[in-house]
């Protein structure tokens, strides 16, 4: 590669090379990197643009303020000159030469040397995590007698209430993101239109105050709307039912003030729009494609009554959720609801509307080829602009981390390594044709540890896979957790390791909802449906007899742990084995227990023995992706056997503090002395 561009990319952060899963130097096509500055602004098309854009990059005074300043609290930082810190309360204090180390964390304004930028002062870390475990709940699995068809707020308040009051310190749930609201209506919860609202699909539609005040034949009328529960999840069906009903009940409800939140109003005015011309608003018409545009002001005007109706939407999910947070503060869970943090949004989306100033304009987020998807991976989704996120003082980043954090103990951010660099495939290019693109890491996971510390909770990060050492160290030194999943857990031989060699600082569960479910793997259903679906690269037979030495190495540590005993009465055996399914689901969960982690989350797909994992990789339709409901309802789920041996298991190993704080309420921060840096 040109050595020109090479330097341009570098100033820019977009990588020339990179590792892949085999550590290996791969070598990003020129073309590829033309692209993704393109993407950036940065026209390299040819080498006198390449010439020009290299001598503005370093025209650029190195010394001068970034647009946006991120201070770690305790520490200094030069400055070109005299300053004023505005600080967020309105005060002003005067600064000479330095930010000093004690300015208050929060949002200010620093003037200095003829220029006005965001100054962000952020935690050193958060405070330790507890040592407690808790659920992982696809919430849509979840069923009840007033549920309408998947699980909704109302299961979830039962659920953590009971949850809570077993012992267990917290719910881990699936993305409640909002999708679009026209059909059909997206089941991926990966793939949201915005990551800022709510998807109303979860409300329980008979605990609003509108449906309380609406009078008898109104309610007889929505009762009769609700959809029996099916083999599958129906998303489309659901939603029909529950929009009509909810839209019998708006005329019984408060109205919401939008000029309060323009952000709400601004979505609000999305769905409307959606309804009426699709949820892609790249397909609009282009006079609709600008939030601020005349004709969109004139189609706000005209659907008042859908903007409303959208935003009451909005009104109820955080009435609801507020009332499940309630749960878990009653129930004294020491964390409460952890919230799940998709790594991006649909492009056609709201957000992608809303924020495109912010967005890098047809990039799709992926992943570069590895063991498993040699081709790569091609996830559709759009890419924060890491110029622009600076340039606007990251209020966008902030204001989701907000909204997400608001209802929140915890959060789980999906794929955190995009917070250091995210893998960006240009137009056209395949999904093996992208390079990475950096972002500044201190102020993504700064800013991220600020919203956290005021909303008290905790933050754990999927860095599953090849990530790179930075980002352990980076979530470690402010502590937030890592993941660890006992799949993952083996030593280069292929060997599951003993829990007392995983980390401490993460957040520890047998899977996830991408991998075979527990009894999945002990049945090789993983290799029957994907041989099915034709998504293994090798023979069936290899895939078998892989799986079977896999399930042998678990069951060999299992036992050298002590933690899976011979039965006296075998019963039904898996594989010619002595130890009949139940029990080695059982003594998987006391390997989590036997951990030094400080978390430990708990699939109800694997305690109560559904083979099927939530979601395959590789397929859209050809799988039942997101729809797989539970096989027990809430009550079912309280009184079944397996699950008792599991919560007294768990229980046992990690006892409740004798006074915890209130889930969802804030912790005192940790001082350094107490930071956990193991």
């Amino acid at each position: 590669m040109d050595r020109r561009l090479t330097a341009l990319a570098k100033a820019h952060g977009v990588s020339t090379w990179y590792e892949d899963w085999r550590r290996r130097r791969v070598e990003v096509a020129p073309e590829t990197v033309v692209g993704v500055l393109g993407l950036l602004g940065v026209d390299a098309t040819s080498p006198a643009a390449v010439a020009d854009a290299l001598a503005a990059t370093r025209a650029v005074d190195r010394a001068a303020l970034p647009a946006t300043v991120v201070l770690t609290h305790g520490t200094t930082r030069a400055l070109p000159g005299p300053g004023v810190v505005t600080l967020e309360d309105g005060s002003r204090r005067d600064v000479d030469g330095e930010l000093p180390g004690d300015l208050p964390l929060g949002w200010h304004r620093l003037g200095c040397a003829g220029r006005e930028v965001t100054l962000v002062v952020v935690p050193r870390r958060l405070p330790v995590p507890p040592r407690t475990w808790g659920w992982m709940l696809q919430l849509y699995a979840l069923n009840s007698e007033r549920s309408w068809g998947m699980g909704d707020l109302g299961d979830l308040a039962e659920f953590t209430g009971w949850a809570g009051t077993t012992g267990a310190g917290l719910v881990l749930l699936n993305p409640l993101h909002a999708v679009g609201p026209a059909h059909p209506v997206a089941a991926s919860p990966y793939s949201p239109a915005s990551r800022r609202f709510v998807n109303p699909l979860y409300l329980r539609v008979s605990d609003t105050a509108a449906y309380a005040a609406a009078d008898p034949a109104t309610r007889a009328v929505v009762d009769a709307l609700r959809p029996d529960r099916g083999d599958l999840i129906d998303y489309d069906e659901v939603w029909t039912a529950k929009r009509h009903a909810l839209e019998l009940l708006h005329p019984y409800a408060q109205p919401v003030d939008l000029a309060a939140d323009p952000a709400l109003a601004s979505f609000a005015t999305w769905c409307a729009l959606a309804e009426r011309h699709g949820n892609d608003w790249r397909a609009w018409p282009a006079e609709l494609h600008h939030p601020d545009a005349p004709a969109v002001a004139e189609q706000r005007r005209q659907l008042a009554d859908r903007v409303a109706f959208h935003a009451w939407l909005q009104h109820l999910c955080d009435e609801q959720l507020d009332a499940v947070t309630a749960a878990a503060r009653a129930a004294g869970m020491p964390v409460g609801v952890v919230h799940d943090l998709a790594v991006g949004i649909d492009p056609g989306g709201a957000d992608g509307w809303q924020l495109a100033d912010v967005l890098a304009q047809g990039v799709r987020v992926g992943a570069p080829p590895d063991d498993f998807n040699q081709l790569g991976q091609d996830w559709g989704l759009a890419a924060w602009r890491p110029d622009r996120l600076a340039e606007t003082g990251y209020a966008a980043y902030r204001d989701m981390l907000r909204r997400t954090l608001r209802h929140a103990g915890g959060l789980r951010v999906d794929h955190v390594a995009g917070l250091w660099r995210l893998w960006w495939v240009p137009p056209g290019a395949g999904a093996a044709e992208g390079t990475y693109v950096r972002y500044d890491a201190e102020a993504m996971l700064g800013i991220l540890a600020l919203e956290a510390h005021r909303a008290g909770a905790l933050v754990v990060g999927e860095d599953l896979g090849t990530v790179q050492p930075a980002v352990t160290r980076g979530l470690r030194g402010r502590n937030m957790l890592g993941s660890t999943v006992l799949w993952f857990a083996r030593d280069d031989d292929g060997d599951f390791v003993p829990p007392a060699r995983w980390p401490r600082n993460a957040l520890a569960s047998i899977s996830t909802h991408d991998l075979p479910t527990a009894p999945g793997f002990l049945a090789g259903e993983h290799v029957r449906v994907r041989d099915e679906l034709k998504l293994l690269g090798t023979d069936v037979a290899v895939e078998r007899a892989r799986a079977t030495a896999d399930r042998e190495r678990l069951l060999t540590m299992l036992r050298d742990e002590a933690l899976l005993p011979e039965p006296a009465d075998p019963g039904p055996v898996v594989a010619g084995e002595s130890a009949p399914p139940d029990d080695v689901v059982v003594a998987m969960h006391a390997a989590l227990a036997a951990s030094p982690t400080r978390l430990l989350g708990v699939s109800l797909y694997d305690v109560l023995g559904e083979v099927r994992q939530p979601n395959m990789p590789g397929t859209v339709d050809e799988y039942p992706n997101w729809r797989l409901p539970l096989p027990a309802t809430v009550a079912q789920i309280r009184a079944d056997e397996r699950v008792t041996r599991i919560v007294d298991l768990l229980t046992a190993a990690r006892p409740r503090p004798a006074t915890p704080p209130s889930g969802g309420t804030p912790r005192p921060a940790a001082s350094d002395a107490q930071a956990d840096q193991s």
